[in-house]
């Protein structure tokens, strides 16, 4: 006997924070649509979907990242936790890389590009930043932008006074303002940055993940279903629509189908784009204006700060990890394309003497992500005949950094040594450029358009053009050049899908009233 069901109203594919956020708007605003969402890896969190930082025991942690790896589970290519080292090919525990396909010869190719396999996603492992776009960052045909970024700040649980009580966070912010906000608009001057996090009553944090944002209206709805271990292989669509997807249970092999009005695919920004091309959706966007934001990263010590200075600081429970103790925030500008998340931390990313002790909160991590120069021919292709582990079409990255690209990453470097020596002394002279496809912040490979004009692959309300019925979500669906965090956006993009399906049904449903 099959666990899934032979029909349901809405199939979602993907079970991070954008599919997520269509169950939990579907479930508050449509209660009568029967939801089933498909995830490819395994639950390895309590409740299904929760941030692994949250697990207290390292041991359960560390098994529960590694159950997140997927094919790459146990590789040589997965680190331990810390910083990557110059031409490494190294994952964040709780990803996988592509074994081969990442660079080709003449391109930069992305050689970290990342993925995770669980439920929740990634969203399981981030950082849980979630600035807003600023400038250019806007998509600017979208007329309810703010409000839907509101809406994602509900689901998604963000703060921005998790760390207020950490040692040293005024003093840091301080010190950057008075390099950064001289002509600035009050939205982009330095500022705390908007965590999905909060603190509870007994100190310790709480990382908000997937089943943040399902919630509590989600979980109690008797018409949604989560199946974890089931890879879907195909969109199923007949005469142009949406039909249903094609599943293989991955714990006995048999696949099945499940009928559905719509689907929603949200597989993350490679596997979204493979998922629509292995079911024969293949506009000519399809795996387009595929963008990374190049990350340079550089640290600190607070100058003139000694032990028991600054406000009062508690080590993490037992068993809990070791944080930063603050987080703030440069945003990006239009005349300064990149973004910055400024990281305190209680332990030195470089080895330091042992006579040499670190004052939590004095060590200050500088990240710069810099946003892409976009280009059509920066792509994922699949394959027709060869597979990945999955038995999927086999992606082929292709990539380039154009000449604007080298010159915003040296724009970046420069200011990073900059405003590292604003809030204290370096560590080393030099600053740090992470390999293509650190960030983890893959864009635009099923981009959103104001119009079917054959450079997008959804429309505003996130339906795929060629596909009505079908619907995409993710960083891929973002248009622009970004160099903030892009979770935040992505979830009101979600939200506006899942808004969209909402009135759908509802018409439907009134029209049958209507007729009887």
């Amino acid at each position: 006997m099959t666990r899934y069901p032979a029909y349901v109203d809405v199939a979602i594919v993907g079970s991070g924070p954008t599919g997520a956020a269509y169950a939990r708007i579907l479930s508050e605003e449509a209660p009568d649509v029967a939801i089933a969402m498909f995830e490819v890896g395994p639950t390895v969190s309590d409740p299904p979907g929760a941030h692994v930082k949250n697990i207290e025991n390292p041991v359960a942690r560390a098994a529960a990242q590694r159950a997140s790896e997927g094919p790459g589970s146990g590789a040589d290519t997965v680190s331990s936790p810390g910083a990557v080292k110059s031409g490494e090919r190294r994952a964040r525990p709780g990803t996988f890389l592509l074994d081969e396909g990442y660079a080709f010869p003449g391109e930069d190719g992305l050689p970290v590009v990342a993925m995770s396999s669980n439920v929740g996603g990634m969203s399981a492992h981030w950082t849980g930043a979630c600035p807003r776009p600023g400038g250019r960052e806007r998509i600017a045909f979208l007329p309810d932008l703010d409000d839907l970024l509101d809406e994602a700040d509900r689901l998604l649980g963000v703060t921005t006074d998790a760390f207020d009580g950490a040692p040293f966070t005024g003093l840091v912010r301080e010190r950057l303002a008075a390099a950064v906000d001289d002509g600035r608009e009050a939205a982009a001057r330095v500022q705390r940055m908007p965590l999905a996090v909060h603190r509870r009553h007994d100190g310790r944090l709480v990382w908000s993940g997937s089943d943040v944002v399902l919630g509590e209206a989600t979980r109690s709805n008797p018409r949604f279903a989560l199946h974890d271990e089931s890879l879907v292989r195909r969109v199923l669509v007949e005469d142009g629509r949406a039909a249903g997807v094609l599943v293989r249970d991955l714990r006995t092999g048999e696949e099945h189908q499940v009928r559905a009005r719509a689907v929603v695919v949200a597989a993350d920004a490679l596997r979204t784009p493979q998922l629509l091309w292995a079911s024969g959706i293949r506009p000519d966007a399809l795996g387009r204006y595929l963008n990374d934001q190049t990350q340079v990263v550089f640290a600190s010590r607070i100058r003139d700060v000694g032990p028991g200075e600054g406000a009062e600081h508690t080590a993490p429970p037992e068993g809990g990890l070791s944080e930063q103790s603050g987080v703030s925030w440069v945003p990006y500008t239009d005349e300064q394309p990149f973004h910055g998340q400024i990281m305190q931390l209680d332990a030195s990313p470089i080895p330091l003497a042992e006579d040499d002790p670190v004052v939590p909160g004095s060590i200050v991590g500088l990240g710069l992500f810099c946003a892409k120069d976009l280009q059509r021919d920066d792509r994922v292709e699949f394959s027709d005949d060869e597979v990945d582990a999955y038995g999927m079409p086999a992606m082929r990255i292709h990539y380039r950094l154009t000449d604007r690209d080298h010159e915003v990453l040296e724009a970046a470097r420069e200011e990073i040594v900059r405003l590292g020596a604003a809030v204290g002394e370096p560590l080393d002279p030099r600053p740090f450029t992470m390999p293509l496809g650190a960030s983890l912040h893959y864009q635009g490979t099923t981009r959103m358009g104001e119009r079917n004009d054959g450079e997008s692959v959804c429309s505003p309300e996130s339906e795929v053009w060629e596909a009505p019925g079908v619907f995409v979500a993710g960083n891929n669906l973002i248009p622009t050049a970004t160099a903030c965090n892009p979770t935040l956006t992505s979830v009101a993009l979600a939200i506006r899908g899942a808004r969209a399906i909402a009135r759908e049904f509802a018409a439907k449903l009134a029209s049958v009233e209507n007729r009887h």
